[in-house]
């Protein structure tokens, strides 16, 4: 046997392992999507550095965020206010410290919310046709009309600001793309023979959508729910900004930035410790969004 023989005889005994390999489990997944890169790594370290901030932020916080004093306005960072104080004598730290509770709530919670709705309706529409699809589909095409912020603001102005608003106005903006990503993925899946084997089995069709649907349309929607809690909690900090978010006296990244500015010439340091943390948090979850897409996605995960 020549050496070109045992090459390609070695190549197709490596190829049949690979292909009878079993599926990572969760270990191997997580080592592969966190652990391979080195910008993922550290993406995953901030993530997690800032949950713990919010989880333990009554722990971590030096000051009362809410306490105001005359005679601490406007201080310059020292060794008892790290980022100086505000215009009401409030240390900026400790609201961005408790304002990490507000954004990153909204922001892993809403995308959950919207996915699971999303899914639901898009799944809905995919797998039944007809009617129902048409007239799911009409309703996502009138939201996906107006941008996500542009969506939020409008029902935000209209139902306030309270916790559970902002979760309902987020959840509604990011459903309709969870809906017809769920949508189109379940119209390829349902042509699958397994599927087609399934209905002439005569299973029941909610079993047919959560045991073969549902399984093979998840990637694009753990995908998209990661990339879009980075959206989360920059459309928070915006609607917090504007007024019609998270409320004072309650701290949130978007309205800390949003008292820095009407004091901006006194101080500056609430505009910049809110935008850096907003920032920080933002590239940090886009960039593990994008290594599980790409783990996730056959054309790129080779």
């Amino acid at each position: 046997m020549t050496d070109a023989s045992t090459a390609e005889a070695s190549a197709e005994l490596v190829a049949e392992r690979e292909a009878l390999a079993p599926e990572p489990g969760f270990r191997e997944a997580f080592a592969q999507v966190i652990l391979e890169r080195p910008s993922t790594r550290i993406a995953f370290v901030v993530v997690v550095l800032f949950i713990l901030i919010a989880v333990f932020a009554p722990l971590l916080a030096p000051h009362d965020p809410l306490r105001q004093s005359i005679l601490q306005i406007n201080r310059q960072p020292s060794w008892d206010h790290w980022l100086g104080t505000d215009q009401f004598g409030r240390d900026v730290l400790s609201r961005l410290i408790h304002g990490s509770q507000n954004s990153l709530i909204f922001g892993l919670l809403s995308p959950v919310f919207a996915a699971f709705f999303g899914t639901l309706l898009g799944v809905t529409a995919g797998y039944m046709g007809g009617i129902v699809d048409r007239v799911i589909s009409r309703v996502i095409d009138m939201l996906m009309a107006f941008p996500e912020l542009l969506l939020a603001i409008l029902i935000a102005a209209a139902l306030g600001g309270s916790f559970w608003n902002i979760v309902v106005v987020l959840t509604v903006a990011f459903t309709p793309g969870f809906a017809r990503v769920a949508r189109a993925s379940t119209m390829a899946v349902k042509q699958e023979p397994y599927v087609e084997a399934a209905v002439a089995a005569g299973v029941s069709t909610p079993r047919i959508i959560f045991r073969h649907i549902v399984p093979n349309i998840a990637a694009p929607i753990v995908v998209l729910m990661a990339l879009w809690s980075a959206s989360s909690i920059r459309i928070e900090a915006t609607l917090s900004f504007l007024g019609i978010g998270t409320q004072p006296p309650n701290p949130s990244w978007g309205n800390i930035i949003r008292d820095g500015l009407s004091n901006m010439f006194a101080t500056q340091w609430p505009i910049a410790a809110g935008g850096l943390a907003i920032t920080i948090v933002v590239l940090a979850i886009s960039i593990i969004g994008d290594s599980v897409r790409d783990f996730l996605d056959p054309e790129t995960n080779q």
